[in-house]
């Protein structure tokens, strides 16, 4: 739960609303991996979720920042879709300044077949910290992390999330998240599924990835999709080198009323 002062709600809207954060692939040489800041405001109250945390967290956001206090400390949850580090490479400092700076576990929402390798992919670096007599002392995941995993739903304040599973290289899920009557969809990484989209077309606004290889979406098929599907549609996790004309891209840094 997180409450903020009037004077520092900045441009945040009634109702949901998203700040796009990073708008970037993998190989993005001009833009921030794919991460995404899902807020709703009622009245004083704002409350946020971020999806997926590339790193350099704390400088994506303060350079995305509209409001005095985007920091970590602003969000109630991080929301995991995927382990690739475009996605995942900023949970270490994610992790470390919720247990140094705000002396409390980074509450962290996944599917459970995330979650099940997610101390895997982080104990190599976190595993160990020396104490004030400089003796190693083995660290465990629950030292950092309160994980609540889901495979349908889970309600977090105003928010109520679904996940559905991706198609992609590892095990990935893509969102629906509603609060104040409205819903976002985000399809994560994912090869094109009918059946997925059919799921996430279902939402108020639709960020959907467009990228290229077996497990990514090809920007064509999303070019061809009704006009009206389109108009509700944003691109995320392009190429650099993608110029869309079908579709309008997230741009970095700007806010969307869902």
């Amino acid at each position: 739960m997180t409450s903020h002062d009037p004077s520092s709600l900045g441009v945040v809207p009634e109702g949901l609303s998203i700040l796009a954060l990073g708008t970037g692939d993998a190989f993005s040489a001009t833009r921030y991996g794919a991460c995404l800041s899902v807020e709703h405001r009622d009245g004083d109250r704002i409350h946020r979720v971020l999806i997926d945390c590339p790193h350099p967290i704390r400088k994506i956001l303060r350079e995305a920042r509209d409001t005095s206090d985007l920091d970590v400390g602003s969000f109630d949850a991080c929301v995991l879709t995927h382990l690739h580090a475009d996605h995942a490479s900023g949970l270490e400092g994610w992790a470390f300044f919720h247990r140094f700076a705000l002396r409390r576990p980074a509450t962290l929402l996944t599917h459970p077949a995330v979650a099940r390798d997610l101390w895997a992919h982080l104990q190599p670096s976190m595993g160990v910290l020396l104490n004030a007599k400089r003796e190693p002392v083995a660290m465990r995941e629950e030292d950092y992390f309160d994980v609540r995993t889901f495979v349908d739903s889970i309600e977090l304040g105003p928010f109520r999330i679904e996940a559905r599973t991706a198609w992609h290289h590892i095990p990935t899920i893509a969102l629906r998240i509603h609060a104040g009557g409205r819903c976002f969809g985000y399809s994560a990484d994912t090869a094109f599924d009918p059946a997925l989209f059919e799921w996430l077309a279902e939402s108020d606004l639709l960020v959907h990835e467009a990228n290229l290889g077996p497990a990514h979406t090809p920007y064509a098929e999303l070019a061809k999709l009704p006009a009206e599907v389109r108009a509700k549609m944003r691109l995320v996790a392009f190429p650099d080198e993608l110029v869309p004309t079908d579709v309008e891209p997230l741009q970095q840094g700007r806010r969307y009323v869902v």
